[in-house]
């Protein structure tokens, strides 16, 4: 999966290519992925709420996002570094943007009625690395506790 995002993001030397809606979703699936495996316990509450956060907010079939889904699963191991997904992401886009992403990355924690030291340690560095300050960390939790 590393060597397809790398794919997807390259940027020939010429002019800048904008990753489209679906790259951006591979990006923030493989993050969502990464949290579903941080605790060793990949629930099947986590990966739906993962689909249906790839369909509500990415504008992909639920059919795409099942693809991407396994895709992400298959080479989650693959994954050196939260930097690859979120560069791209820092750069396409804007902080409410990043923030409802992170929203989304809450719900997947949510999902299996637990939030574990772990979780949130990962929740928190992918907060930072979205550049998302405490404020913006905290509401995105309390919007996504508030929807569950």
């Amino acid at each position: 999966m590393i060597e397809r995002l790398k794919k997807l993001f390259a940027v020939p030397d010429s002019e800048p290519v904008k990753p489209d809606a679906h790259q951006l979703a591979v990006a923030a699936t493989a993050l969502m992925v990464q949290l579903s495996r941080v605790d060793n316990d990949e629930d099947e509450r986590e990966l739906k709420t993962i689909v249906d956060c790839a369909v509500k907010s990415h504008q992909v079939t639920r059919e795409e996002a099942e693809e991407i889904l396994q895709d992400a699963l298959a080479h989650a191991e693959d994954a050196t570094s939260l930097y690859e997904f979120t560069g791209q992401i820092n750069d396409h886009l804007d902080q409410e943007q990043k923030q409802a992403l992170l929203e989304s990355i809450w719900h997947v924690a949510l999902a299996d009625g637990r939030v574990d030291k772990y979780e949130e340690h990962l929740i928190r560095r992918m907060a930072d690395l979205l550049h998302l300050n405490h404020r913006e960390y905290m509401q995105a939790r309390h919007r996504a506790e508030g929807a569950g």
